[in-house]
């Protein structure tokens, strides 16, 4: 069981970061210190392993049968796949500064959504840690 919430836990950190980055990248174009096109292929490098991860983490919450942290992360394997259907997973290098506002409230709520994850995991890493540690006395 601890395998599974260090598992989740840094695969929510690594999502954490990559997303990050995704907003440094906006935030440099923002602020005029680098330009469209270098920011858009930075940020467009780390959009589809952004997503796989995401998939792999709710793909291990469900096989490893915690439901709840399954359907806490559902909603954003389902995002990421209608954005995916859509071909807005990609940030255009033409409209980027059109649609800056957008891409930053959009980062800064997958943030929001995987800090709560974040604080969850580790949460159910300490107890399970506490049950088994409990479970051998």
């Amino acid at each position: 069981m601890l395998f599974v919430w260090l598992a989740a836990f840094f695969l929510v950190v690594t999502l954490i970061v990559l997303v990050i980055f995704q907003l440094m990248c906006l935030a440099d174009l923002e602020f005029d210190y680098i330009n469209p096109f270098d920011s858009s292929s930075r940020i467009n490098k780390v959009v589809m392993p952004e997503f796989i991860v995401q998939a792999l983490l709710s793909v291990l919450f469900l096989i490893s049968g915690h439901w709840a942290m399954f359907l806490l992360s559902a909603p954003m394997v389902y995002y990421n796949y209608t954005l995916y259907e859509r071909r807005q997973h990609l940030v255009d290098v033409t409209e980027i500064f059109n649609h800056l506002a957008r891409e930053k409230k959009r980062r800064l709520f997958k943030i929001g959504a995987l800090v709560i994850l974040l604080f969850l995991s580790l949460f159910w890493m300490i107890w399970s840690v506490l049950l088994d540690e409990d479970d051998s006395h």
